[in-house]
């Protein structure tokens, strides 16, 4: 501080013709740095000057203290002065509360800025559950709670115990040792003094325990009585955040020149003098046992920490904040009195600081400069300065000290993802490993997964959850699986959707192609019997049948064994609408060409009956306008089923979750089931009239075959409703091809294969004799 102020004073661009002075106290003890800051406040103290500079003996700033429990104490006081506190290493965020301390500033970050920063490191590293331990002041305990507030942000799980003092009850020591032996954290966030952290390790040790990662703060982190002892092995590997290092021009030639003579008063100057030089300055006094120092010492060949300036970091906050102050001042008499300092300006007047005391605040709060060293200060709203930390790293030189290696850097003024930067990878970790720990409560939840809270436990705690079915995670540690989309399913990892397998009958199944070679079967059966009716078509039993029905009902057999066809494969809109259309048409003209038969019978055998005519009324054009008819009929009915509402190609995916039905949807469901109905209806009222027809004469009764037809017909239909209502996907189908094959088939055999039989096995009964010879007995 001292060298700033003088290195001030020589330069004429800040304060010209002014000089600054200053007053140190160097007490201990939180009542005694009271005393000191009110001491500054009202001046009564014998003073310390520079330069001749006697007055004002009231400070219009004050630079301390770096302790953050006494200068909370004496800023809250002296800011009811309105006089600018500014600190070099009070670092607690609470300070940053402009409304408890509107007059306190700093040239350090604050514990919210190293909390980031520390919280980025943690996370950079993939820790998810670290420990933590605190001194038992402000300090420690704020810096903890931010930290702790800050990592929760960041998805970092934080386990604390107590606070911890090293003056306190050794009891609380080994709760502390305790909780970090058993804990599965071995990644130790300390924000703590020197002094805690000393004690803590040399437990630990005594313990055994040797596999702790430790972070430090930059309270004790770059600290010499720490990096230099011996009995700290376990600090070997720490890692921290401290404010970065810079480099003073003109201190190290500074100190070299430092002489008592220069400080008469001064007890640490006399101490460090005789320490370093190993000689007396009193005289006339036997009570030193060490020889007179004879005044030709010097610092100019000295090696020792005072005289290193290679690594300074907090001293050079102090030299900020002087220039801060002095930055102020000038820029507050400039802009308040118009021009600068000249020899008329020099200040003869005592109250020339007091009355713009109160302002000195409000330039503070806007300082803005460039020292020689090219770093920039000023601050924020809050007065913090800017956040800026080097990472460093505890590494072993040899068994009795370690050196610290910068691997990293931290700057809150840099774009967000930017901030943290690691540029060095030859890092040393707890216990000198070469490994980078792991630090987690509980191991990654794989993809597939999910994190499911253990009950009780932070968050970080947790249990991996399998995603339930049409549920995925594609990555590691998510809280929540990712539902697929309708028409994607899990795979068995359930780390990915996948399409849903689609189900349809295709001619690939082994069912539908079965289905397909029986329908084709069927058809080449129903030809053939065609062509065997066709080539005997003169003789009395074809003849005596009715040929042209008969002609008639197998084309329409063959066209329902064949209309089955359009049931198989993957249904689109021409295919939907084709297959029940198809299938309701041929049907009903198959069960007309039956029906026609079945009424013929019975006008046959009435016009048998003496003075009746009734066949004139239901001869051949009869016949087939009433097959024409009844057809058309189911024809209107089809055209009204696919103009108003058609079948459809759907995607069912409600009866399988895992799979996707592609189905014909019947559209309007009052088309489908009047198509079934009038299908229904004609075979009912066939069954009636061929049941009371079964007992006529046997050689020209077909009647008796016609029921067992419609008999075949209507039970196979009856049954495929409630087949077809609960029969899954491709076996919806299935049912409904089914019942197409089984009823074409009842028809066909009843009504034709006795006919064949006597037409092919017994030809001698194939004669009108022969029929007629039956008939009249």
């Amino acid at each position: 501080m001292i060298f700033a102020i003088e290195e001030i004073n020589r330069n004429s661009e800040i304060l010209p013709h002014a000089f600054l002075g200053y007053k140190i106290y160097n007490d201990c003890g939180t009542s005694n740095i009271m005393r000191a800051a009110l001491a500054l406040v009202n001046g009564q103290d014998q003073a310390i000057h520079s330069n001749n500079c006697t007055q004002p003996d009231t400070v219009q700033a004050i630079i301390g203290h770096s302790g953050s429990t006494p200068t909370i104490g004496f800023a809250t006081v002296i800011g009811r002065f309105h006089i600018p506190v500014v600190s070099h290493f009070a670092t607690c965020a609470c300070l940053s509360n402009r409304k408890e301390f509107p007059t306190f500033f700093r040239t350090i970050p604050s514990d919210y800025y190293q909390s980031r920063a520390l919280a980025q490191l943690v996370k950079h590293f993939g820790w998810t559950w670290v420990g933590a331990v605190s001194s038992n002041n402000d300090y420690g305990i704020n810096g903890i709670a931010t930290f702790m507030q800050v990592a929760q942000q960041e998805g970092v799980c934080v386990e604390y115990s107590e606070a911890f003092d090293s003056t306190g009850p050794y009891s609380v020591l080994l709760r502390i040792v305790s909780v970090i032996k058993r804990s599965t954290s071995k990644v130790i966030m300390a924000f703590m003094t020197h002094r805690e952290i000393k004690v803590l390790v040399e437990e630990t040790e005594r313990q055994n325990i040797t596999d702790i990662q430790w972070i430090g703060s930059d309270a004790w982190i770059t600290d010499t009585s720490l990096t230099n002892s011996k009995g700290n092995k376990a600090l070997v590997g720490a890692i921290g955040f401290v404010v970065s290092k810079a480099q003073i021009p003109g201190l190290q030639n500074y100190l070299q020149r430092l002489h008592p003579s220069h400080f008469p008063q001064s007890s640490f100057v006399r101490e460090f003098w005789e320490i370093v030089f190993n000689c007396t300055l009193a005289t006339g006094s036997k009570k030193y046992q060490k020889r007179p120092c004879n005044g030709s010492e010097n610092l100019e060949n000295v090696q020792n920490q005072f005289t290193d300036v290679s690594d300074l970091r907090f001293t050079n906050n102090v030299y900020k904040a002087v220039y801060a102050v002095a930055h102020a001042l000038h820029n507050l008499y400039t802009y308040e009195h118009g021009y600068g300092f000249d020899s008329s300006s020099t200040l003869k007047n005592s109250n020339f600081f007091c009355y713009f005391c109160a302002k000195v605040l409000h330039y503070l709060q806007t300082v803005n400069f460039t020292l020689e060293t090219g770093e920039e200060v000023l601050f924020d709203s809050n007065g913090d300065s800017p956040a800026r930390y080097d990472l460093i790293n505890l590494q072993n030189v040899d068994e009795s000290t370690m050196q610290v290696a910068t691997i990293g850097y931290y700057d809150a003024s840099l774009p967000q993802g930017q901030q943290f930067i690691m540029n060095n990878t030859n890092i040393v970790w707890g216990g000198g490993s070469k490994e980078v720990p792991v630090s987690v409560c509980s191991e990654s939840c794989p993809p597939g997964t999910r994190k499911a809270v253990q009950k009780g436990k932070p968050v970080c705690c947790y249990d991996c959850v399998p995603c339930a079915e049409g549920e995925i995670s594609n990555a590691t540690d998510l809280v929540d699986c990712i539902k697929c989309q309708s028409e994607y399913w899990s795979n068995i990892r359930r780390d990915a959707c996948v399409l849903k397998e689609i189900e349809f009958l295709s001619y690939g199944d082994l069912m539908g192609l079965l289905l397909a070679l029986f329908s084709l079967i069927g058809a080449f059966f129903t030809t053939g019997v065609g062509l065997i009716f066709y080539y005997h078509r003169h003789t009395p039993i074809v003849r005596a049948n009715n040929t042209e029905l008969s002609f008639l009902l197998l084309f329409s057999l063959t066209l329902c064994f064949l209309c089955s066809l359009t049931f198989i494969g993957r249904p689109s809109h021409w295919s939907c609408m084709l297959r029940h259309t198809a299938f309701g048409i041929t049907f009903v003209l198959c069960i007309s060409c039956v029906l026609g038969k079945t009424i013929v019978v019975l006008m046959a055998f009435r016009a048998t009956l003496p003075g009746s005519n009734v066949m004139k009324w239901f001869g051949p054009p009869q016949q087939r306008l009433s097959v024409l008819v009844f057809t058309l009929i189911q024809v209107l009915i089809c055209v009204l089923w696919l103009t108003l509402s058609p079948p459809f190609p759907n995607k069912n995916m409600k009866y399988y979750k895992d799979k996707i039905i592609l189905e014909c949807d019947v559209g309007s469901a009052v088309g489908f089931w009047a198509v079934l109905g009038y299908i229904g209806l004609l075979s009912a009222l066939c069954f009636v009239l061929a049941f009371l027809a079964r007992k006529l004469p046997d050689n020209f009764n077909e009647a008796k075959f016609i029921t067992f037809s419609m008999l075949i017909f209507c039970a196979v239909w009856i049954t495929f409703i409630p087949a077809y209502v609960s029969s899954p996907g491709k076996f919806t189908v299935a049912v409904e091809i089914f019942a197409i094959l089984a009823s074409s088939s009842g028809l066909l055999f009843c009504n034709f294969i006795p006919k064949c039989y006597f037409i092919i096995f017994k030809p001698e009964k194939n004669t009108k004799k022969a029929l007629m010879g039956k008939a009249s007995k």
